[in-house]
Formats: C-alpha cells, structure tokens, sequence
C-alpha cells in the first residue's frame, strides 16, 4: 500500500466519530418555508474562518440576508471554504428541498497539487454538479472549471469578489513617495512568491531606489519563516524588509494604506481579494498577468507582467521582473492609485455584489 493511501486510510478512520456527531446535526436540519431567502452558509461562519479567504465574502450576504444553520432554504457554499463533510449536509439539502448556490473559485492541477489533482477535484466535481446555480468568482475560475471539473448544466454568470468600500479606503492624506513601501499580503503557500519580493527590493535599492517591504501573511511552505529569514539577511535586508505572520481585517486595512503598491506575483491567482482589497484602497498593482489578473486590473491600475499559461509549472515573476514593473509604474504613480480606487467603486462594491446576489436567491427560489 502506498504512503499516500495509508494517510487517505488513517484520516477516513479519524473521520468517523466527527462524521457521526454531524449526522446528528444534519438530522436536526429543516427546510424554512420562508418567501424570502433564509441562507445556511454550511457552518463555515461558525467555525470563524473569515478573517483570511474564501470564506471572507460571506460576511456581505450574512449581514445583507436572514442566515440560520438549523431552519433555512438556500444553501451557499464557497469551493475555497467547504465545510466538513460538505457532501453529507448538501445530500440532505437535496432531500428536504433546498436548492444549492455554489461559488466557485480555483480548481487543483499538477503544478501545485502534483498527485493529489483528484482529492481536491472530486469533492468540487460532485458538488458543483448538484449546484441549482454556479458563481463563478472570474472567467479564469469558469474556464478552469471547465477544463477540470468538466461541463456544468446549473446556470451561472461571472461575480468578482466583492469588497467594503468604507472599510478598505484610501489614506485621508496621501504617502510621501519616499522611501516607496511596497506590500506583498496573503497566505504564501510556496517560497519563489515571496522570495521574489525580496529580490524585487534589493534590485530598487541597487539601482537608487529609497524603498521597503513588507511581507504580511503566513508562510504557508515548510520551513517558510526560516528561509525568509535566511535571504533577507544574505540580500542585507534586514532594515528594509519586515515579517508581519498574522493580522486582523482591520489591520489589513491599515496596511493597505500605509504603502504605495502592492507586489502580487503568485502564478494563476483565480480571483485574490487581496488585490480587490489593494485597488479599493488606492494601491496599484505590480503582478503576474495570469490567472484572474488580467480581467481584474486594467493598464491604468498597475503593471501586469506577461506569463505564459502551464498546469505543470508554477512560473512565478522574478525580482528582476518585478522592479522593472515597478520602476515603469513610479512615474505615474499617483493617477494608477486614483485609478485603482475608481476601478473598485464601479467593479467591487459589495452593495452591488449583494444586489446580484438576491437576484440570484429570487431566481433559484422562485
């Protein structure tokens, strides 16, 4: 037996009692027989999993509509933030009547799960097949599900991520130009898309460039925060680049507003709120023109560096590669943060995405 299969083994054998004390949970389930949506969000709001990814959004609709995790009549679920035993819980939707809203994000493909494509695929497969409706968060996440999940039949449209206005702003009063902050923020699943940002600042700095760095976010590769570490001290760093490994949405927000651009160079990113984050509060983007990109940020919001498309490889933006796009961008860099904000006002606005949204509800509940 394969080491991979004796893991699958020993987690399903983990699994059963936390299966069976949700089987008793999901027996308490009713169908609210309310006009008006009344959503379950499949208990991923309680298992507070919103400060960071795909389960952020939902905060939109759960402060916009009724939610109940006992008694409602729509369920929404996110491909991003599936609940445990998120098969179980839709199967007795299904029997109760109660139709499935699924938002889809990225897909998996070699390049980052290597061998494990299908572990992650299947769930998704079979989920957005039962869907009564498909989101789909860019065309990129549509057109990759197609490819790797196969066709659907649920009708569906495109929604990016939304974003709060209010919360995520400009600074009242603009940065001085310099030093140049620079921003990369998320969670850092492998080591080049970080590495890069470091390389990226000592090349600005080489070349006269007053500038810092701010690498916000998990580490999320083995050995991350050392090896971190490790080049910002072999690049002489250490005054110009700081680790911050964890933050609240509020903090994030003031972040955003304390730098000037923000570096995103993580390949096939399918629809990053990070980004939609940086633009509502004024920060143009220096990134990898791939994935969801390309839709998401015009010319006159920042510096998309051309990438070619590959599943097997992970083709990530070199420091080299992102000062120059930095360096192209520095000229005009006060109309692509004017830009950046307005582009999130007419694209971004969670009171649009939310409109959209019952929309949606009214259609699928008829």
């Amino acid at each position: 037996m394969r080491l991979n299969d004796v893991r699958n083994a020993v987690r399903d054998a983990l699994a059963i009692p936390a299966r069976l004390s949700n089987a008793r949970r999901l027996s308490e389930i009713r169908r609210n027989e309310s006009p008006g949506p009344i959503i379950s969000f499949g208990g991923v709001l309680d298992a507070r999993r919103l400060l960071h990814g795909g389960a952020v959004k939902l905060l939109h609709l759960r402060d916009a509509f009724a939610w109940n995790e006992q008694s409602f009549n729509l369920l929404y679920l996110v491909s991003s933030a599936q609940p445990a035993f998120a098969e179980d819980l839709l199967n007795r939707c299904k029997k109760l009547g109660i139709p499935l809203v699924w938002n889809q994000n990225g897909v998996a493909y070699s390049a980052w799960a290597g061998k494990d494509v299908e572990r992650y695929n299947n769930p998704m497969r079979r989920l957005r097949s039962m869907a009564d409706y498909v989101v789909y968060q860019s065309a990129f996440c549509r057109d990759s599900a197609e490819r790797f999940l196969g066709p659907c039949d649920a009708p569906s449209e495109i929604l990016f991520n939304p974003v709060d206005l209010e919360k995520f702003r400009p600074a009242a009063d603009p940065l001085p130009t310099s030093p140049l902050r620079l921003l990369t923020l998320g969670t850092h699943g492998y080591a080049r898309r970080v590495l890069s940002t470091i390389h990226c600042a000592r090349m600005l700095t080489d070349s006269g460039t007053d500038c810092s760095l701010t690498i916000a976010g998990r580490l999320g590769w083995t050995g991350g925060l050392a090896e971190t570490r490790r080049e910002i001290a072999r690049l002489h760093l250490e005054k110009r680049v700081i680790i911050l490994s964890s933050f609240t949405q509020e903090e994030a927000a003031e972040l955003y507003r304390g730098h000037h651009i923000l570096l995103h160079p993580k390949y096939l990113d399918p629809c990053p709120t990070v980004v939609i984050e940086a633009l509502s509060s004024g920060l143009p983007i220096v990134a990898s023109e791939s994935g969801g990109l390309p839709e998401m940020v015009p010319a006159s919001c920042g510096e998309l560096i051309p990438t070619p498309l590959r599943w097997d490889k992970l083709i990530t933006p070199t420091g080299e590669q992102l000062a120059a796009a930095v360096e192209l961008l520095v000229p005009r860099l006060r109309e692509a943060a004017v830009a950046a904000r307005s582009h999130a006002q007419t694209t971004y606005a969670g009171a649009m995405w939310v409109d959209k949204h019952a929309s949606i509800f009214r259609r699928v509940l008829g």
